[in-house]
């Protein structure tokens, strides 16, 4: 029990810089989507493509080598890995992100952004320099230096805020008011019509704050290039980049095609770029169970590869798995009741409010993506990645065919459904393969339980439809409470 506590507390201090970065960074979105500041329905469905194509980029970055370290790294000397793999990092990032400076028109085009070639390398500077610090973050993980993790992604957090602010609305207000006469010292570098261009450059002005954070990490680097060392390393690395673009294409893809695959009038009145901006906006509210699938897997990662030489490992793990599994129930059950509530908070522009029932589906597919993420360990833990790669590439063909399949005929909610079949098919999966080669005795009975209790709940909450948001709350909560109080009662957990 030690051990889970050692792990909940890590997730936690990890939650922390999760939660809190990403609560405070979910205030954008209000911003992003009001009537004063923020971006049209297209202009918001824009940004999330954007971004979405970011995402998979990511991953070719990376290439896998953020979870190769950890399995490769030994705490008490990892320094000679440590700068093999940055060094090979850093010759990569620098031939990709030339690639795409010297092509940024040409790729404008393709993004459909033809009169801002600017945006693409202020994203290829992003991705460069996400790139170059992942390792660093992955060693303070090593080291177990969750405080200083966290303060640091806190710390770019609050500067991405600030700038935001700054662009959206101070800028916007001198600007319009010419408040104490500072608009011609704005007029430089401020144009009222640049949108989405601010976002951009505020998240690459508080990327570049990383390196300075991270300056204690790159101090004892020196370059070291041996192809000898570093070709196990690839080996391992490489079916983690197909892991990770599949996993990329089943939390992006329906992003990129829900405007080109949904009917032409299919929602009267509506464009398609504002459908992907409505969708984008109500999956938004999802985002509180990925904070919880995040922090766990900041945590879990370097702790499933300290535990795997222990004997006891397995039930070690049945056990993470069983808690994880109740907490994301809790939050479950926490954000789907509570909509009517969180709507009008989060996302104040009731333009954006007709896709909000999407949250539910969303919120129970990132559910059985930590479950996945749970049950991976074996393949991770066996060096078996290539199981990983064939388990993720069947579950984006699965992806791409079910969104192909359902959002000719229910729109952005078929989008979400996507999403549950993928997740819940590739859990099946792994959970099948992981018990012929490595088996960890799980509790399905009562994974199932409680997803079945919290599905069950919400469905009452949503047949109650109880109009009087005072009344709601209560009622919803009190069922929230019971289903807790069935935890304290039947897990003997100790509250």
């Amino acid at each position: 029990m030690s051990l889970i506590k050692k792990l909940a507390s890590d997730a936690a201090l990890y939650g922390l810089s999760s939660i809190l970065g990403r609560v405070l960074n979910y205030l954008l979105v209000p911003l992003y989507t009001s009537y004063h500041y923020g971006f049209s329905r297209a202009e918001f469905g824009e940004f999330t493509k954007l971004y979405a194509y970011v995402a998979f980029l990511n991953i070719i970055y990376t290439y896998g080598m953020e979870t190769t370290f950890f399995r490769y790294a030994k705490k008490e000397s990892f320094l000679p890995i440590y700068r093999l793999i940055m060094s090979y990092i850093i010759l990569t990032t620098g031939v990709f992100t030339t690639f795409i400076l010297i092509f940024a028109p040409a790729i404008a085009v393709f993004l459909e952004i033809p009169q801002h070639p600017d945006w693409v390398r202020w994203l290829a500077w992003i991705l460069a320099i996400d790139t170059l610090v992942a390792i660093p973050f992955a060693r303070l993980r090593l080291e177990n230096k969750a405080f200083a993790f966290a303060s640091i992604k806190i710390a770019n957090i609050l500067i991405t805020i600030g700038l935001n602010v700054f662009f959206l609305v101070i800028c916007a207000e001198i600007y319009r008011h010419n408040w104490l006469g500072l608009k011609p010292l704005i007029t430089w570098f401020y144009t009222p019509n640049y949108g989405v261009g601010y976002v951009v450059l505020a998240n690459l002005l508080a990327n570049a704050c990383f390196v300075p954070l991270l300056w204690g990490n790159f101090k004892d680097f020196r370059f070291r290039f041996h192809w000898e060392a570093y070709r196990p390393l690839l080996g391992y690395a490489l079916p983690l980049i197909f892991l990770g673009l599949a996993g990329t294409i089943n939390q992006m893809f329906d992003k990129l095609v829900l405007q080109y695959w949904l009917p032409s009038g299919f929602y009267a009145g509506v464009s398609s770029l504002e459908v992907l901006g409505i969708y984008a906006a109500a999956a938004k509210i999802s985002i509180f169970m990925m904070l919880v699938v995040q922090a766990f897997k900041y945590a879990a990662e370097p702790f499933f590869f300290a535990q795997a030489e222990d004997k006891n490992a397995p039930a070690l793990f049945a056990r993470v798995m069983r808690y994880f599994v109740i907490a994301g129930v809790v939050i479950w059950l926490g954000v789907s009741m509570n909509l009517n509530i969180l709507k009008l908070f989060f996302i104040p522009n009731t333009a954006y409010h007709a896709g909000i029932w999407v949250a539910p589906i969303l919120l129970l597919a990132n559910l059985f993506l930590g479950i996945y993420y749970n049950l991976t360990v074996w393949f991770k833990l066996a060096d078996k990645t290539r199981y990983g790669m064939w388990i993720s590439l069947l579950g984006a063909g699965i992806n791409i065919i079910a969104n192909y399949g359902l959002i000719p005929i229910w729109g952005y909610y078929g989008c979400a459904w996507a999403s549950l079949l993928t997740y819940l098919i590739m859990s099946w999966l792994c959970y099948s393969l992981g018990n012929r080669h490595y088996p960890i005795p799980y509790q399905l009975g009562s994974a199932f339980l409680h997803i079945g209790l919290g599905a069950s709940l919400i469905l009452l909450s949503y047949f109650l439809a109880i109009e009087h948001w005072g009344i709601s709350f209560i009622v919803n909560n009190s069922l929230l409470l019971g289903y807790v109080g069935f935890v304290v009662w039947s897990e003997k957990l100790k509250v």
